[in-house]
């Protein structure tokens, strides 16, 4: 592919890191976009905003280290390297750490929770659609190989030496496919955003799609470097996905009780006072 778009004599620019940048600017413009309509304040969306780009970019690097910790043991040297600080990183690192840093941040703030989540999930799915578009243009996140006409060919150096892509033989473009159902799910929830019937239910379903899409495209990954559990029955990223979908669950039962228990206090205030006149 094209890991590098130029060089102009020691400064070099890589795609994956302008791809980035245009990632994280279409990310906050949806937030904006959405916060606005939600009548949420836009100094406060763009502050959390910034924040939550750090964290989650942390999150990432930390879970990287953790799923690699073999080599990362033996190689210390490598935690701050130029390479792991090129290394995307693990994406259910940066959401997970996104999240417990969002649940402290709302409520210190005194943000709505749920409406706040519902915000930020369709502009995560964007970003991830346009990032996995960098991992493509790097090499790295690269699929199995294939014998199918998707199958993609990576011949760069470049490339190999950063992710250790293999090279001369066509393999899954899985970072294309995430991109395309990233943006598939961005889709859905846009068009859902305007139907949703409780503030949380963006989130949820975000979890639950996101999920599901991530634990069957794992199959199709060839980069072993993203870890496993179970004796290398499933990956990380895999087992994540499954507590990702039981906790999407549990939020669908959490949010049907609550609403039934307000329509039940809503009858009951209802009835008092028609007793009352």
């Amino acid at each position: 592919m094209h890991p590098v778009l130029f060089r102009i004599g020691s400064f070099t620019l890589p795609t994956y890191g302008l791809l980035m940048v245009v990632a994280l600017v279409a990310g906050i413009y949806t937030v904006l976009r959405l916060g606005k309509r939600e009548g949420f304040d836009s100094n406060r969306l763009f502050d959390f905003s910034t924040w939550l780009i750090v964290v989650s970019l942390v999150g990432a690097k930390v879970l990287l280290i953790l799923t690699g910790w073999r080599y990362y043991w033996q190689n210390p040297g490598e935690i701050l390297s130029w390479s792991t600080f090129q290394a995307g990183g693990v994406f259910y690192g940066g959401f997970i750490a996104a999240v417990l840093f969002a649940l402290w941040y709302v409520r210190v703030h005194r943000m709505p929770m749920w409406k706040t989540f519902d915000v930020y999930v369709p502009a995560v799915a964007l970003g991830l659609s346009i990032g996995r578009l960098g991992c493509f243009s790097a090499g790295c996140d690269y699929g199995k190989p294939t014998d199918s006409f998707l199958g993609v060919v990576f011949t760069n150096p470049w490339s190999h030496q950063v992710t250790g892509v293999p090279l001369g033989i066509p393999l899954h473009p899985t970072q294309l496919y995430e991109s395309a159902v990233s943006l598939l799910i961005f889709g859905i929830l846009i068009w859902w955003s305007r139907r949703k019937s409780y503030d949380g239910q963006l989130f949820v379903l975000y979890l639950a799609l996101y999920a599901v899409a991530r634990f069957f495209l794992e199959f199709l990954r060839g980069d072993e470097d993203r870890g496993f559990v179970f004796s290398h029955l499933l990956s990380t990223s895999q087992f994540i996905a499954l507590l990702a979908l039981i906790s999407a669950a549990g939020l669908v039962v959490y949010f049907h009780r609550r609403r039934a228990g307000q329509t039940e206090d809503s009858q009951g205030v209802a009835a008092a006072k028609h007793e009352r006149g």
